[in-house]
């Protein structure tokens, strides 16, 4: 079973991983972060994770609040996916992608190659671009969110072999 779980304030996050679940088209749970625990999350053999950015570059408070020293993603196959606003949040965009990731990656977890090409976003910065990619699917409801489904559909295309 895939886990996809999510911390929204605002519900575009949700609503992202809801259309992830949905475009996957495998057996998948789709949980609110705020309403699920560490041991939940550990008995996933495979996770997408997600978490809006927030203030100056943050994780959503639900995973900010989060207590990720409980994690145990050892040998469990893991993506992740943010939502920012490029034009309101332009230097920290989607930062809260890249910390998902890396408290993902120090609990164990084998991070897929799950990476996106940053040509046709417009932002000034991000900690989540390493090696000139994203290291997941970055998404913007406020200022892209005519481009959400196409960017899913072609992000779930790309990790669908991994989750299979």
């Amino acid at each position: 079973m895939i886990g996809i779980i999510y911390g929204s304030s605002m519900g575009n996050t949700a609503d992202a991983a809801n259309l992830i679940a949905e475009t996957l088209g495998l057996p998948c749970e789709v949980l609110n972060v705020g309403e699920t625990d560490a041991g939940t999350i550990n008995g996933f053999d495979k996770l997408i994770l997600g978490s809006s950015t927030w203030g100056s570059g943050d994780l959503q408070d639900d995973w900010d609040a989060f207590d990720f020293g409980s994690l145990n993603l050892s040998g469990k196959t893991v993506a992740c996916f943010g939502m920012g606003d490029s034009a309101s949040y332009s230097d920290e965009y989607c930062n809260a992608l890249g910390k998902l990731y890396d408290a993902a990656k120090a609990a164990g977890g084998d991070m897929i190659d799950a990476s996106v090409s940053t040509d046709g976003y417009e932002f000034d910065g991000s900690d989540s671009v390493r090696d000139g990619k994203f290291i997941g699917l970055a998404l913007d409801a406020d200022n892209q969110g005519d481009l959400t489904a196409e960017r899913i559909s072609s992000w779930v295309a790309k990790i669908k072999p991994s989750f299979e």
